[in-house]
């Protein structure tokens, strides 16, 4: 497979340019125009942040991506699925409560908000693919509606993926409840009951519950349990462990094929801000402070070679001090590795490129 073109610009501004021409700019450099979009329903799939998360897109990005594909002959809407676990966007109301409370309403952003699998993430579109780990993705069915699909990402860290970039912001971000289940679940956890404190900050974590104490300790109840991981990453003495000693790995090679599901047979476009680079994804409620310098905004046709040039230009910056990745012992090169040992996101790229959603290998070119 010949490589893929990544194009690049950094925050700079100049000569009364504002960072949402330049945005909008690099994505004309990098072939958005060539796509037909007179009359057709454009989904933007992106996160609308938690509330009490600051570190998500501001919606002033979302606005200019939305006018320019209205300038297009466009019908853009922003779209988000619901999540698995407790907080602000389990359902579709507190969802667009959620995103308007930060900012992504019709009057701000300048297009609808849809929450892509319904009410209660149950309005799922069955797409069979018949993959290694996937047979049938099921996708949020507004997402899979629209006839032209972009994405837009805020490239940051993440506890379960060592990285939140575009294939997870597509593959993970787009399913539905059932299709998030299927994702999660070689996450399926058991407590060490040895080191638990009996703490109890695992059973406020868990939305479903599936966490119960006995004699003073945490146990988990398999049958309840959608292997969401929010009680593994919450448990502050870190007893609460993946029962699949491969959790890692499979969790990345299915968002792989749930992106595949998403994106093939249509017209795509893939834009991934790094910026406010926080540790962890923008679902918590809290967000610490950014692991590296702001880097650029970054657009390409390929998913896969945009998340593996956002990792190397990542990867290419100084820690910032005062950081959780700045308090890291080891880095050996590798920012999200050193920040979660338990992740493997590589192995997330090899699959998707193995399954030909794109490749690792691509040429970045700078719009100055």
């Amino acid at each position: 497979m010949a490589k893929s073109n990544v194009f690049f610009t950094s925050f700079r501004t100049q000569d009364g340019e504002n960072l949402m021409e330049k945005l909008c700019r690099l994505c004309k450099e990098a072939g958005m125009e060539s796509i037909d979009f007179k009359e057709k329903f454009t989904a933007i799939k992106m996160h609308f942040g938690e509330p009490g998360n600051l570190a998500f897109l501001r919606p002033n990005y979302a606005k200019a991506i939305v006018d320019y594909v209205a300038r297009l002959g466009g019908k853009p809407f922003l779209t988000d699925c619901n999540t698995l676990y407790t907080g602000a966007r389990r359902n579709a109301l507190d969802h667009l409560t959620a995103a308007y409370e930060n900012g992504f309403s019709p009057f701000s952003a300048g297009c609808h908000v849809i929450i892509g699998d319904g009410l209660k993430g149950t309005d799922q579109a069955d797409v069979r693919i018949n993959g290694e780990f996937v047979r049938v993705a099921r996708i949020g069915r507004a997402v899979m509606d629209a006839d032209v699909f972009i994405s837009l990402t805020h490239f940051k860290g993440h506890e379960a993926t060592g990285f939140g970039g575009t294939l997870k912001n597509i593959g993970m971000g787009c399913g539905s409840y059932e299709g998030k289940k299927e994702m999660h679940s070689a996450e399926k956890p058991a407590v060490d009951r040895e080191g638990c404190v009996g703490c109890e900050t695992c059973l406020t974590a868990c939305a479903h519950d599936a966490i119960a104490m006995s004699e003073g300790k945490a146990f988990v109840d398999t049958a309840k349990c959608t292997g969401c991981g929010r009680c593994i990453t919450l448990c502050p003495h870190s007893v609460i462990q993946p029962m699949d000693e491969r959790s890692a790995e499979i969790i990345v090679k299915k968002i792989a094929e749930y992106t595949w599901a998403v994106v093939k047979d249509r017209p795509c476009f893939h834009i991934s801000l790094i910026m406010d680079v926080s540790p962890y994804c923008d679902c918590y409620s809290t967000n610490d402070a950014p692991i590296v310098p702001d880097v650029g905004m970054l657009a390409s046709f390929d998913p896969v070679a945009l998340d593996q040039a956002c990792a190397e230009l990542v990867n290419q910056q100084t820690p910032n001090p005062d950081s959780l990745l700045g308090e890291a012992k080891a880095h050996h090169g590798d920012h999200f590795h050193a920040l979660f040992a338990d992740t493997d996101w590589q192995a997330g790229l090899q699959h998707a490129e193995k399954i030909g959603l794109g490749t690792r290998d691509y040429e970045l070119i700078t719009v100055q």
